[in-house]
C-alpha cells in the first residue's frame, strides 16, 4: 500500500511506500500541483507549468493508494 499526501497550501505531493512512522520511503515528490482528481479507479495528479497550463502527470490506483489531504 502506498500513501499520497497532497498539501493544498504548498500545492505539492509526496508519494510514500508503506507509509508508517518507522518507514517513510519517498517514491515521488512533485510541486506546482493545483489539484488531485478522483477518477474512476485512480487518483490523477494534475500539474501546472509556468504559463498556468494544466496537464496530468501521474495516475495512482485507488485500490493500492491512501490519499491524505493536508493544509
Amino acid at each position: 500500500m502506498q500513501t499520497l499526501i497532497f498539501n493544498t497550501t504548498t500545492k505539492s505531493i509526496k508519494v510514500y511506500e508503506n507509509y508508517t512512522s518507522e518507514n517513510q520511503k519517498i517514491l515521488m515528490e512533485m510541486t506546482s500541483i493545483p489539484t488531485v482528481k478522483v477518477c474512476e479507479g485512480y487518483y490523477e495528479v494534475i500539474q501546472s507549468d509556468e504559463f498556468e497550463k494544466k496537464f496530468p502527470v501521474l495516475r495512482l490506483p485507488i485500490s493500492n493508494t491512501n490519499m491524505v489531504i493536508t493544509k
